[in-house]
C-alpha cells in the first residue's frame, strides 16, 4: 500500500480528498502547512506528496524547491494541487520542482491516473 502525504491547509478539502484516497487503497498522512509538509516528507518518506501550492508558513512552491534540492527527498514524486488554473500556473509549479500538476476542485479519476503514473 503506497503512502501519500497530503499537504493541504483547507480542512474540508483535506478531509474529502484523504477519505477518497483511502477508499482507493492508499495510506494517507496529512500536513496542514508548508513547513509541516516539508518536515513530514523528510521524516516519513512518503511514496508521493500531494502539495497545495497556497499554504501558510511556506508556500507549496518553496516546499517543492526544498524537497527537490535535497538528495534525501528529491526522488519523491510531488503533484501540485491548486485552484490557480491561469496561464503559467502549471509551468510555475513544474519549474519549482513538482512532477505533475492538477487543479481544484479535484477530479478524482484524473488525479488517480497521475498518482499511479508517478508511483514506483
Amino acid at each position: 500500500m503506497a503512502t501519500i502525504l497530503l499537504v493541504e491547509d483547507n480542512e474540508p478539502n483535506r478531509d474529502m480528498l484523504s477519505r477518497r484516497l483511502r477508499r482507493e487503497g492508499f495510506q494517507v498522512e496529512v500536513a496542514v502547512d508548508g513547513e509541516e509538509g516539508l518536515n513530514r516528507t523528510r521524516a516519513d518518506r512518503p511514496d508521493l506528496v500531494l502539495l497545495d501550492m497556497s499554504l501558510p508558513v511556506l508556500d507549496g512552491y518553496e516546499v517543492a524547491r526544498r524537497l527537490k534540492a535535497s538528495s534525501d527527498t528529491s526522488g519523491i514524486p510531488v503533484i501540485a494541487l491548486t485552484a490557480h488554473a491561469m496561464t503559467g500556473d502549471r509551468e510555475k509549479s513544474l519549474a519549482s520542482g513538482c512532477d505533475d500538476y492538477d487543479t481544484k476542485p479535484v477530479e478524482l479519476p484524473r488525479l488517480l491516473d497521475k498518482i499511479r503514473k508517478l508511483l514506483p
